[in-house]
């Protein structure tokens, strides 16, 4: 079967995807997409006709496209269903969503580099403005985030003990907070269960230190 997934190392969404594949154990070939060398290559007339989003993750398996990383992710859980990726009963299910998308929806949206780039560019902000618009955002959510796990009594995951959707999106972006030197202190639940994640095989090998186009 040919599967390929249009990544770039340090792509939080790609980054969930990755994790989603190594977890089910899924092959697949990487096909890198920088997106700042040239002026974005997700902005090349090739990858626009492919994605007209111009963004990543997008996976082709056996000549069908999709795009967006937790419709890739649900794809994938339907297809390869073991090891699962969304618990047994609707409500559990329903707070893993929730959970993830919390994460994908409103916290990383209004920090990726789209964003970043419009601040710096047309509105003219400079990096360390840009820096504390996406601390500010982040510390925001993972405020909210911190007290349902608190009051979900997570520590290995964010539901339960075993891997779910909302962890593929919780670890890239406790990475994102770190590399913008958010404080992580008033977060003990989130640094826990990115600890115990992030020494896992699936997470570990999908770490943007890990990949092919890692500078």
């Amino acid at each position: 079967m040919q599967r390929i997934l249009y990544t770039y190392f340090r792509s939080s969404a790609a980054w969930r995807v990755r994790i989603a594949l190594a977890f089910k154990g899924l092959e697949y070939t990487a096909v890198p997409v920088h997106l700042l060398r040239n002026g974005g290559e997700q902005h090349a007339e090739a990858y626009r006709e492919l994605n007209p989003q111009e963004m990543i993750p997008a996976l082709l398996e056996e000549g069908e496209l999709i795009s967006q990383s937790l419709a890739i992710c649900e794809y994938l859980d339907e297809c390869y269903p073991t090891p699962p990726l969304l618990p047994t009963t609707p409500v559990q299910r329903a707070l893993v969503r929730s959970l993830a998308l919390s994460i994908a929806c409103d916290i990383h949206p209004i920090n990726n580099l789209r964003v970043m780039q419009y601040l710096k560019g047309p509105l003219g902000h400079d990096q360390q403005a840009a820096d504390v618009w996406s601390r500010h955002w982040m510390a925001v959510g993972f405020a909210a985030l911190e007290a349902r796990l608190a009051k979900l009594g997570s520590e290995q995951c964010c539901v339960g003990t075993t891997v779910t959707l909302a962890d593929l999106c919780l670890v890239p972006q406790v990475a994102n907070a770190r590399r913008l030197n958010l404080d992580l202190a008033p977060y003990p639940h989130i640094v826990g269960i990115d600890a115990y994640l992030s020494a896992l095989p699936a997470f570990a090998a999908s770490h943007p230190s890990q990949q092919p186009d890692a500078e």
